[in-house]
């Protein structure tokens, strides 16, 4: 049975915006697993993903204080439906990052990250995916704020789309 995944990273909740927008909330009500990449900012928004999302990985980032970090990893790692994920806020600058990461993750199919707030889809030598969603609240020199939604079934990581955040989204 296909598994329906939301990555989102990099939400700085309150500084960038009061709540996540509408159709993230949306896509995480019905997804199967809730992946953050860390710079959640504020533990409310945890505690919220925590009771809305079926299950979910997260990470703390480099803007998560001692009360985010004592209750999440640096490096998050999980199976789903046979699909060996990893999770980590920073990866290095973005040259020789696809090497970088499949020396550091060899036993993972997916790297989820963040912290650039710049969507990466990217293969590595050896066949690592890596995924940044951007940020759906902070869109810094992109057109607009993103997240990822995926599917894994059969033991792939199947239909990675980039979903923009509708710009007239503001809370």
């Amino acid at each position: 049975m296909p598994v329906e995944l939301v990555i989102l990273a990099d939400t700085h909740l309150p500084k960038r915006a009061k709540d996540l927008p509408p159709e993230l909330w949306a896509a995480i009500d019905d997804a199967d697993v809730v992946v953050h990449a860390g710079d959640w900012v504020d533990v409310a928004l945890l505690d919220q993903l925590e009771r809305r999302s079926r299950r979910l990985v997260g990470v703390y980032g480099n803007n998560d204080g001692a009360d985010l970090r004592a209750r999440l990893p640096e490096v998050a790692r999980a199976e789903v439906e046979g699909v060996r994920l990893a999770v980590v806020h920073e990866t290095g600058q973005a040259a020789g990052r696809e090497a970088r990461m499949a020396a550091a993750f060899p036993e993972t199919d997916v790297l989820v990250f963040g912290h650039s707030h710049i969507p990466w889809d990217k293969v590595a030598p050896g066949g690592l995916r890596l995924l940044n969603p951007g940020s759906p609240t902070d869109r810094r020199r992109q057109p607009v704020g993103t997240f990822m939604t995926a599917t894994v079934a059969d033991g792939r990581l199947l239909d990675v789309v980039l979903v923009p955040v509708d710009p007239a989204w503001r809370a």
